[in-house]
C-alpha cells in the first residue's frame, strides 16, 4: 500500500480560497499603507475577511473561528505568510495568536469571557513577557517574582526584555516566579495583565537591525523592555493554576514556532516568485538570465530548500493530527526554516542585482527582518543541544538514531 500525500478536498478548497485571498486582497492593500492609515485599510480588509468566513483559522467554531485542524492550519499559514497583512487580516497574528490559544486551554470560564473573547473578536491585542535580560533563552532563569498578597491579589516586580507587541497590546501574559522552592520548572506561574497598568511600564521599544516600514510600530508593536514594580494582579487571572506556567510558555512556544516557519515558507515563496519574474524579463550582453545555468542553479537550490521546508510542515501537522510527539521535529524545523527563508531571500536579491539591493522592492526589508528568525522562540544552538541530546538517547535507548531524524514516519 503506498503512502497518501493527498490532501483532504476540504483542506484543499480552503487553501485555495486563502491564496485567493492573500494574492487578490492582502497584497494589493499593502500599497494602500503608502497613503493610508492601517486602521483604514485594515478595518475594511477584516471586515471583509470575516464575510467570507476567513477568521482565527485553528480556533473551534464554537469559539467564532474556522476550526481547522493541524494540517488544515498549516496550509492556511502558509499562504497567510506571503503578506504582512495576511495573518492579521485573519486574527491569526503572532504573538496573540499562541497567548489565545493558551488562554482557551488552560484559562476559566472567567478568563475566557473577559479576556478570550475580545481577543477572539479582534477588539483587543496581547502579548507575551516572559524573556529577560539576565536570563534569555533560559526561560527557567527568570528572576520576576508573584508574591501573594492574602488571598484577593499578586504583587509583581521585576523585569521582561523583548517583549513583542506590548506597545500595542491591550493585555499581556506576565510569567513569574511564585515558589523558588519548588522544582525548577514548577517555580513558575502566568498571569494576565490589563493594559495599560501603572505597574507595567514600557521603557522603550528596542532598536534593532530590521527595516522598519511607516506602519510597522502599529503593525508589530515593536520589541518593549519592560519594568514591572509593585504590579497588582487579581488571583482571578492567574492562568492554569500555580506551577504551570513554565509548562504553559513551553506548549505557546511551540507553536510560535511552526508559525514561524509556515511564515517563513510563505515568504520565501512569494521571494523566489519575484525572483523568478525578474529574470524571465531581464536580459544582459543580450541572454535572458532566466536562460543561463548559473541562475537556474540558483532557483534550483532555493526550490530544493522550499520543498523540504513545506515536507518537513506537513509531516509535523500529520504528527499534530495523530497527537503524536512533535517536540524533535519542532526544532529541527525551526532552525531549518530560519536559515531557508534567509537563503531565498538573499538570493533573490542577488538575482535582482542593484533593485534588490534597494528598497524599492520589499525583499531588503525582510533581509533584514528575517535574521531573527534564528533567535526569536529559542536560539539556534539551544534547539541544536537539544535536538543532539535525542540523537544520543535515541541511540542509547534502540541502537538506532533513526526515531530522532525522522525515522518514525517509516
Amino acid at each position: 500500500m503506498p503512502i497518501d500525500f493527498e490532501i483532504p478536498a476540504e483542506a484543499k478548497a480552503i487553501r485555495e480560497k486563502v491564496r485567493k485571498w492573500v494574492h487578490e486582497e492582502c497584497i494589493p492593500a499593502e500599497k494602500e499603507l503608502d497613503t493610508k492609515p492601517l486602521a483604514e485599510v485594515l478595518g475594511p480588509l477584516r471586515a471583509k475577511a470575516r464575510a467570507q468566513g476567513l477568521w482565527c483559522p485553528w480556533v473551534p467554531k464554537e469559539y467564532g473561528g474556522m476550526g481547522l485542524g493541524p494540517l488544515a492550519n498549516a496550509l492556511v499559514q502558509m499562504e497567510l505568510g506571503e503578506s504582512m497583512l495576511g495573518a492579521l487580516s485573519m486574527n491569526t497574528q503572532g504573538p496573540d495568536d499562541a497567548s489565545m490559544m493558551t488562554i482557551l486551554a488552560h484559562g476559566t470560564e472567567y478568563q475566557k469571557e473577559k479576556f478570550l473573547k475580545p481577543l477572539l473578536n479582534g477588539d483587543k491585542r496581547i502579548c507575551f513577557s516572559m524573556t529577560e535580560k539576565a536570563a534569555g533563552a533560559d526561560a527557567t532563569g527568570m528572576q520576576t517574582t508573584a508574591v501573594k498578597d492574602g488571598n484577593e491579589n499578586y504583587i509583581l516586580n521585576g523585569e521582561k526584555w523583548f517583549s513583542s507587541s506590548a506597545s500595542v497590546a491591550d493585555m499581556a501574559l506576565v510569567m513569574a516566579k511564585t515558589d523558588p522552592n519548588a522544582p525548577r520548572h514548577k517555580q513558575y506561574s502566568t498571569f494576565i495583565v490589563e493594559l495599560p497598568n501603572p505597574g507595567y511600564k514600557i521603557k522603550r521599544n528596542v532598536a534593532n537591525m530590521a527595516i522598519e516600514g511607516p506602519h510597522d510600530d502599529v503593525l508589530h508593536g515593536g520589541h518593549s523592555e519592560i519594568e514591572i514594580r509593585d504590579l497588582v494582579v487579581p488571583a482571578d487571572n492567574l492562568l492554569g493554576g500555580e506551577g504551570n506556567g513554565f509548562a504553559m510558555g513551553q506548549h505557546r512556544l511551540a507553536y510560535g514556532r511552526l508559525r514561524h516557519g509556515m511564515h517563513n515558507v510563505a515568504k520565501a515563496q512569494r521571494a523566489l516568485d519575484m525572483a523568478v519574474a525578474h529574470v524571465t524579463k531581464r536580459s544582459t550582453f543580450g541572454q535572458l538570465l532566466a536562460d543561463r545555468q548559473a541562475v537556474q542553479f540558483m532557483l534550483a537550490d532555493c526550490a530544493s530548500e522550499l520543498y523540504i521546508g513545506r515536507l518537513m510542515l506537513l509531516h509535523i501537522a500529520y504528527k499534530a493530527e495523530k497527537g503524536l510527539d512533535i517536540r524533535q521535529e519542532n526544532s529541527i524545523a525551526k532552525i531549518f526554516h530560519a536559515h531557508m527563508v534567509h537563503k531565498v531571500i538573499d538570493t533573490a536579491i542577488q538575482l535582482h542585482g542593484a533593485l534588490g539591493f534597494s528598497q524599492d522592492t520589499p525583499l531588503a526589508k525582510w533581509y533584514t527582518q528575517v535574521r531573527s528568525q534564528r533567535l526569536v522562540d529559542g536560539p539556534d544552538e539551544v534547539h541544536k543541544w537539544k535536538i543532539g541530546k535525542n540523537v544520543i538517547k535515541a541511540f542509547r535507548e534502540h541502537g538506532t538514531t533513526a526515531s530522532a531524524a525522522g525515522g518514525d514516519l517509516l
